[in-house]
């Protein structure tokens, strides 16, 4: 890559840091995870990002065939970034580096955590036996910002946008889902906005799947 700094060293583990080791690079992946993103939204996701930067590092990760621009068609007809297959294999990876740094010594920003990284959360601390036998969709309202949770065979899939049918649905703002997600925060006192609709107890056995050490 002609535009990155590069350790030139032939280990792999070196020449996937090439890629991703510049700062921002994993946090666009991050939230992209889940769909993908107008240039304006991942600016808003990532405001300590300056454009020249956030638009330098989209342009190492396009060309090292992390993430891809495409135009959605009509009505949007605006240029979307979105990882591609090989992009999405750094999800697992993410997860792990999430559940990793639970435990970091560092103290915690008091900046309020984004959609995309609540939705991380819920992959970073999900305890997969506990799930059972559990097989739900559930649509997941984070102040506007809407997922598709799919639990199915002991996994969780989740992405952007609506899905076209669900077993129950959640309606609230980022600090209400962080207390349910990461705090741990019993459905009857984790305060408002909070608003579920259909199957209560499906989503229970969610929350309920979740670690919160």
């Amino acid at each position: 890559m002609s535009t990155a700094r590069t350790y030139g060293d032939p280990c792999a583990t070196a020449r996937a840091l090439d890629l991703l080791g510049e700062r921002w690079a994993l946090m666009i992946v991050r939230d992209l995870l889940f769909g993908p993103k107008r240039y304006s939204d991942l600016q808003s996701g990532l405001p300590n990002a300056s454009p020249t930067v956030l638009s330098q590092r989209l342009r190492d990760l396009e060309e090292g065939g992390v993430i891809r621009r495409r135009r959605l068609g009509p009505p949007a007809r605006a240029w979307v970034y979105e990882l591609t297959e090989w992009g999405h294999d750094l999800e697992p990876i993410l997860v792990h580096l999430g559940r990793w740094g639970r435990h970091s010594p560092l103290k915690e920003t008091t900046t309020p955590l984004g959609t995309d990284s609540l939705m991380l959360a819920v992959k970073s601390h999900l305890e997969p036996a506990r799930l059972g036998d559990l097989d739900a969709t559930f649509l997941v309202d984070v102040g506007g910002d809407v997922f598709t949770l799919r639990v199915s065979g002991g996994e969780l899939a989740i992405r952007r946008g609506e899905p076209d049918r669900q077993d129950a649905a959640l309606r609230t703002d980022p600090a209400v889902l962080k207390a349910l997600v990461i705090d741990g925060t019993p459905l009857d006192q984790a305060g408002e906005p909070l608003e579920i609709t259909g199957d209560r107890a499906a989503f229970q056995r969610l929350l309920d799947a979740l670690a919160t050490d």
